[in-house]
């Protein structure tokens, strides 16, 4: 698994594997420069406006296109970027990633306007997130942040790290557990799914047009199966 984080303004922005290819001695110019192709994903659209402005000026990246979730699943084969950015304030946004990589498997996705939670940021981990930047971090932290992605390489702060490593241990726990777990039934994995992309009670309730208690009691049942004490633990786990 890799570690992600938002990249510290003060690190200096890495430098992309060139793609420019050099001319001989013939005095022939040199191609130009490939930028990192980028797609941006927010349900938001002055959200997206407003990035893209900001990242075309920086210059160090293309941005091949924009859209909501569902424009990616439609976009994102044909315009085949390398890096996309997900909106993190939009609804099942933890499903998004694995969503993208049926269509382009090597896809890289950073998460954008990302609360510094814990357990959070643990679950956009397990989600397949290879980066994310803070709500607080500024454009050149972004840009930094993709240029890292697409090099392999992220900025870890201990903190997180620790999260990580903590929750890899109880991966391996569950693991051994779950064998002798009593499995969930069809609507528990379900709900057990919405669980883990982020939804209250309340949403899965509406959307499954059940009654509030009849969904608590779901949720109880799923945390006694799984073994678990807290609803964050269940955050981006796979049940479908």
């Amino acid at each position: 698994m890799r570690a992600y984080a938002s990249t510290p303004t003060a690190a200096p922005t890495p430098t992309l594997k060139s793609s420019v290819i050099h001319a001989g001695h013939t005095g022939t110019p040199a191609a130009p420069t490939l930028l990192p192709r980028i797609y941006i994903i927010s349900q938001t659209l002055l959200f997206r406006e407003g990035l893209k402005a900001m990242l075309t000026r920086q210059g160090a990246l293309d941005v091949v296109g924009d859209g909501s979730p569902a424009d990616a699943l439609r976009e994102i084969g044909n315009l085949a970027p390398q890096l996309v950015l997900l909106d993190m304030g939009g609804l099942d946004s933890l499903a998004v990633p694995r969503q993208l990589r049926v269509i382009l498997p090597d896809l890289q996705v950073v998460a954008v306007a990302l609360a510094e939670q814990g357990a959070r940021i643990v679950a956009c981990a397990e989600a397949g997130i290879c980066a994310y930047v803070a709500q607080n971090a500024t454009i050149e932290d972004l840009v930094a942040a993709i240029l890292r992605s697409l090099n392999g390489e992220v900025i870890c702060p201990p903190k997180i790290t620790a999260l990580l490593f903590d929750r890899v241990a109880s991966l391996a726990s569950n693991r051994l557990s779950d064998q002798s777990a009593e499995p969930l039934t069809r609507r528990e994995r379900e709900i057990a799914a919405m669980m883990a992309s982020g939804l209250q009670n309340k949403e899965i309730a509406r959307r499954l047009c059940l009654g509030n208690a009849t969904v608590k009691n779901h949720v109880h049942n799923i945390l006694q199966k799984l073994r678990i004490q807290r609803r964050t633990e269940i955050l981006g786990r796979h049940f479908m």
